[in-house]
């Protein structure tokens, strides 16, 4: 059992989601930055589905009333478990009466923190996400409070002394959107030909900022209004994760994890799936560029992103493998 000390309510149980019930309205949901939650089960052996917690609002404190292990990742900022400095994206043992502390990040927006054995929740549609518009998911639909109790997988997880780290070089200092522009590759969506082409060369030509308007549904953007060629009308539609819709404001709006299933704006381009967890970690006021890619180069960037994840499995098998050796 674990303890919630000093939390809020943007603060979510998540996993990887509930995917194929777009039919039904209810939306994919699941942690924004996938691949950082996914890691940071898989450092503890975890399934990469595992019921972790999405930090969105920081300072975040638990304590932990059993001898287990955590694993941070996400965004860089300073964490400690009982008092002892942890590393960023690090998996390190926490006893019994000790507290995880995480503080404000120094660069990205959300943090992730996984429980040996994954947190015991009830499943609904196949997934433990919270789901805070439909209400269900997760602790009854809502955020986290200070003083809820989460139940914890048994498990028996193995690390190496002093814990086990993942280094994933393609997150250095690509989310810093007030150094520089946060780099989005993206592909053209059913109405980009309906945009004029001095807005399809402003969408990509120029760099956009994240408002205030943003959270897990999506982002609304501000920068150089896009126009359409002519007025469009168009029934609502499915709409997925990383859709960019251009409304009548001609400020872009980019759908996220909570996103709602069906729209009616034009859609001018899709930020490809490997590139989602920079949004995830994009926060307000932050610059974005978007750039052009081919069919191609979209499914490249997702199987290197599977293939950086089993090298790693491979990698943690091979140091918990030694580290048992006599």
């Amino acid at each position: 059992m674990i303890e919630i000390l000093t939390t809020g309510l943007p603060n979510t149980i998540q996993d990887l989601g509930r995917p194929g019930h777009l039919a039904l309205g209810v939306s994919h949901g699941g942690a924004m930055d996938r691949q950082a939650l996914a890691m940071a089960n898989l450092m503890l052996g975890n399934d990469p589905s595992a019921a972790g917690i999405e930090v969105a609002l920081h300072p975040f404190r638990l304590r932990t009333n059993v001898d287990t292990a955590v694993a941070v990742t996400g965004a860089d900022c300073v964490v400690s478990v009982g008092n002892r400095p942890c590393p960023p994206w690090w998996a390190m043992t926490i006893r019994a009466g000790e507290t995880l502390v995480l503080e404000a990040p120094r660069t990205g927006a959300r943090s992730y923190v996984a429980v040996a054995g994954g947190l015991d929740l009830p499943l609904v549609m196949g997934s433990r996400a919270t789901d805070a518009k439909g209400g269900f998911g997760g602790l009854g639909g809502r955020g986290l409070s200070r003083g809820d109790r989460l139940a914890l997988n048994p498990a028996q997880c193995r690390l190496p002394a002093g814990g086990i780290g993942a280094a994933l070089e393609e997150r250095r200092g690509a989310v810093d959107g007030f150094a520089s522009a946060i780099e989005l590759r993206v592909l053209p969506a059913a109405e980009f030909d309906a945009f004029t082409p001095e807005a399809q060369a402003a969408f990509t030509g120029s760099e956009w900022n994240i408002t205030s308007d943003a959270n897990r549904m999506g982002y609304r953007l501000s920068g150089e209004a896009l126009s359409l060629v002519s007025p469009m009308e168009l029934l609502s539609h499915g709409i997925v994760p990383g859709t960019v819709q251009v409304p009548p404001s001609g400020q872009p709006i980019i759908q996220l994890a909570d996103a709602n299933t069906c729209g009616g704006y034009p859609k001018i381009a899709t930020v490809i799936e490997a590139d989602l967890w920079r949004l995830a970690q994009a926060p307000v006021g932050a610059r974005l560029r978007f750039s052009a890619v081919s069919i191609e180069a979209s499914t490249e960037a997702l199987r290197m992103n599977r293939q950086r994840r089993r090298d790693f499995i491979a990698a943690r098998n091979l140091m918990v493998g030694e580290q048992r050796r006599p």
